[in-house]
């Protein structure tokens, strides 16, 4: 009974120790995953305020053409 009992709690820490190891691996992947998103979005940001700021002076110039180019 004991043996039974042993062998039992044997396979339930190594199926716990597995599980443990695959979430660590996903947690890890998934920071990666994150920060690869968070930098594109940051870089996504940059391009709209770039687009913003050259819709901007593009509209002034439209209205008073005047200004010319600015840079």
């Amino acid at each position: 009974m004991r043996n039974l009992q042993a062998k039992c709690i044997q396979e339930a820490i190594q199926r716990i120790t597995t599980e443990n190891t695959t979430l660590k691996q996903r947690v890890r992947q998934l920071t990666t995953d994150n920060r690869t998103l968070d930098e594109r979005l940051k870089a996504a940001r940059s391009t709209l305020r770039f687009q913003d700021r050259r819709t901007a002076d593009l509209e002034a110039q439209i209205t008073d053409p005047s200004q010319g180019v600015q840079q």
